[in-house]
């Protein structure tokens, strides 16, 4: 896995592009597959955070600032930890394919994360989690409802 090119998925649910737009942006439908946030509205320069766990259990904040919004489109936003170089941005890009529609993931600037004990930034990780979050997560909340 090359460090320095980004991290991408793709995936295609069995639901209409509106219904994959608001699990992406409601925050009450984001917490059913994603993560538990106090506050999230798909507007330009909206900052949220959230703790995610590290392989030992360890606790990061992450600091999240988004930098666009097409609506039923894409979602990007800023992706970095409080205490730690680096930044990263996560887009979300939806393609309308009739009753179903097509994510694509990228996750770019993972290498500017610093190295630590346990590998916590490492792309190996990164990939293991979005491959569960959108392949996983994600699909069994849009395709059961």
């Amino acid at each position: 896995m090359n460090s320095n090119e980004p991290f991408v998925i793709e995936r295609t649910y069995d639901a209409p592009v509106e219904k994959v737009w608001k699990a992406l942006t409601d925050k009450n439908e984001m917490k059913q597959w994603y993560f538990d946030l106090k506050e999230f509205k798909p507007e330009p320069g909206f900052e949220f955070q959230f703790y995610g766990e590290g392989k030992n259990g360890e606790k990061f904040l992450h600091l999240c600032k988004i930098t666009d919004v097409l609506k039923n489109k894409k979602l990007r936003y800023s992706w970095r930890y409080d205490g730690y170089e680096g930044i990263s941005f996560v887009t979300f890009e939806l393609f309308d394919e009739g009753e179903k529609t097509r994510l694509k993931l990228t996750h770019e600037g993972l290498e500017s994360f610093p190295k630590t004990a346990n590998n916590d930034f490492a792309k190996e990780n990164f990939a293991e989690g979005w491959t569960y979050i959108t392949g996983t997560s994600l699909k069994e909340y849009l395709e059961k409802n």
